[in-house]
């Protein structure tokens, strides 16, 4: 059989190039890898292996708005630091992975610039492309921080590397929880974003109680919020919501906290109100 003709292979050519358009507009993905949701949540799993890359900033805390798919505020202040990381996931959780601390370190047999010292980082931002079972992308300062002395710019070089990681609890000394009202919030809408626990760092529910009328007594009765995503927890009514408001959350542990009255009648959108209340 002869070679195809010129005509015959622009046909091929042109045949390929609508079979990846079509493939390309459908969004065919690489298959998800197994993972164990479980082993990546549980403080007794020990060392995992994971792989590690990192974006935005090589000194940074990774994404350029600071906030991430978390909706986190000013990660390079503590007590992010910009010791911050995307986790793919059954890492990231669907967002109730976020505010989770992981232990990660990467050995000198993975590369020769790795330290092997113990850093912790925090979730703020999922990982929509993984490349492994556990994937973290890292911003540029945690990915540099597990460098020897002097060789972080030889490690971020590497672009991606194996590390370990295992989930530890938070510790935030000095900071209680913060609730920070989103742009956009209004008597018949409520979004908040909830900030800085320690321990388990995450929120799994979160509930709202408001007042009988404004300035008033509570009335006694939680209602559920829903996810609308990230950190960030809604409420949406037929009715305008009365102020105060106290609010309950539940870590994945299944502790629970009351800040009573902690955003007053008079809230404004774009508003951090600080609590008195962290768990221990």
């Amino acid at each position: 059989m002869g070679a195809p003709t010129p005509k015959a292979m622009a046909l091929i050519s042109v045949f390929a190039t609508a079979i990846f358009s079509v493939l390309v507009a459908h969004g065919v993905r690489a298959q998800q890898p197994n993972y164990n949701v479980e082993a990546a949540s549980s403080y007794s799993s020990g060392w995992l292996p994971a792989k590690a890359t990192w974006y935005g900033q090589p000194n940074g805390a990774g994404p350029d708005d600071d906030g991430g798919a978390c909706g986190f505020k000013h990660t390079k202040q503590y007590p992010f630091s910009s010791m911050t990381s995307c986790g793919n996931e059954p890492i990231f959780k669907d967002g109730k992975g976020c505010g989770r601390c992981y232990q990660i370190r990467c050995l000198n047999s993975s590369n020769p610039a790795c330290s092997g010292k113990v850093k912790t980082v925090i979730i703020t931002d999922m990982n929509y492309y993984p490349v492994a079972r556990y994937h973290f992308d890292l911003s540029g300062t945690a990915f540099g921080a597990m460098a020897k002395p002097g060789l972080n710019d030889k490690l971020r070089h590497a672009g991606i590397i194996d590390i370990q990681f295992r989930r530890v609890l938070c510790n935030f000394p000095g900071l209680t929880i913060t609730f920070h009202v989103q742009h956009g919030s209004n008597p018949f809408y409520l979004a908040v974003l909830v900030e800085h626990e320690n321990m388990d760092g995450d929120v799994v529910q979160m509930d709202i109680m408001e007042s009988k009328w404004v300035w008033g007594p509570p009335t006694g009765y939680w209602m559920p919020m829903r996810q609308s995503w990230g950190s960030i927890w809604r409420m949406d009514t037929n009715h305008a919501l009365k102020g105060p408001f106290s609010l309950r959350i539940q870590s994945d542990s299944g502790k629970r906290l009351v800040a009573n009255n902690v955003i007053p009648a008079n809230w404004r959108p774009d508003t951090d109100y600080h609590s008195y209340v962290q768990f221990s």
